[in-house]
């Protein structure tokens, strides 16, 4: 059985990620500081170390202990304003972390790395969908910090063949567990699925909506939504290319599809049977009037087929989890 390291997998993602691994059979360690992660949420099978990424002496000898095949790499800030605020500590926790990291793993002999990265490396994109080619020019610390991480990671496995890696470039990321077991719990998450369903329960006053007069039918921005289960099961599929002795490769994970803001917001009335009070705030800087990827390339390349792509089936999930949350 492959002993697989996990960083950040208490997180929403990472939590998902390592119930899809620990199904399909795989030992799996966990490695989270626990500061926007959850204990609870970490599967039974799986067990957790607590500690930062930047305690390299506690990453060196935990990768000394266990013989980890392979790393999937979650853990990093990832609010873009706060980037923007604060792009030192968004440098050193994406970037100086992901470096020793990456390090570590070369010297502990890891084979194979999965990259959770974003399409906030695309910044403002040319053409929409986009594709894994289009220019990479990101318009915000935190895109910048990913980035890095990438070119890290890409150059050490050209450097070091007997490494190899997968970069998973996410879309917007939504919804919880089909079977209610886990979902988004991330203290002050600002995704705009969870926060109407939030509100649809009355547990915010109001749902603003960042800007009305884009170039889109209905003024608002459009996002290609993918529900949190199929990205896992990305990251299962993406290691299994490894393990079979694909080449290093870069991937978008979405649907291909987007919905405006106004759109999201009817799924959620429709589902929860509930009217949302909205409010309308001035566009967000930076924010692209339409980001939808082009995911071509990782169904024909990857024994990925989506599950759950209908936008209502996402906001149930989602609305339920919230409902129910137990933690």
């Amino acid at each position: 059985m492959s002993e697989i390291l996990v960083t950040g997998g208490a997180g929403y993602i990472g939590s998902h990620t390592v119930l899809s691994l620990s199904e399909a059979g795989y030992d799996v360690t966990v490695y989270d500081n626990l500061s926007s992660g959850f204990a609870e949420a970490v599967a039974d099978s799986a067990r957790l170390v607590e500690a930062d990424l930047s305690d390299r002496q506690r990453l060196d000898r935990l990768l000394r202990e266990r013989p980890f095949s392979a790393i999937i790499h979650f853990a990093a800030s990832i609010v873009v304003p706060e980037s923007v605020s604060n792009p030192i500590a968004y440098y050193r926790n994406n970037t100086a972390n992901t470096l020793s990291l990456v390090d570590l793993a070369l010297i502990h002999g890891v084979e194979h790395f999965i990259f959770s990265s974003t399409a906030a490396v695309y910044g403002i994109p040319e053409t929409v969908p986009v594709k894994e080619s289009a220019p990479l020019q990101p318009i915000n610390p935190y895109g910048r910090s990913k980035l890095v991480d990438e070119w890290i990671l890409q150059d050490a496995c050209q450097a070091h063949p007997e490494m190899s890696t997968i970069i998973l470039r996410y879309f917007n990321v939504a919804g919880a567990d089909p079977q209610g077991r886990i979902g988004q719990s991330t203290p002050q998450a600002t995704h705009l699925i969870k926060v109407a369903c939030q509100t649809a329960l009355g547990l915010r006053d109001s749902l603003p909506i960042y800007g009305t007069d884009y170039p889109t039918p209905d003024g608002t921005g459009i996002r290609d939504y993918i529900h949190v289960s199929d990205l896992a099961e990305a990251h299962i599929q993406a290691l299994h290319a490894l393990e079979d002795g694909r080449e290093s490769e870069v991937y978008n994970c979405g649907y291909g599809h987007g919905y405006s803001v106004r759109e999201i917001i009817e799924a959620v009335e429709r589902v929860s049977g509930k009217q949302l009070p909205v409010r309308m705030e001035p566009r967000r800087a930076g924010d692209p009037a339409h980001l939808v990827s082009d995911p071509d390339k990782i169904l024909q390349t990857l024994d990925w087929r989506p599950q759950h792509d209908d936008i209502d089936t996402i906001v149930s999930s989602a609305l339920g989890w919230e409902a129910n949350r137990r933690y």
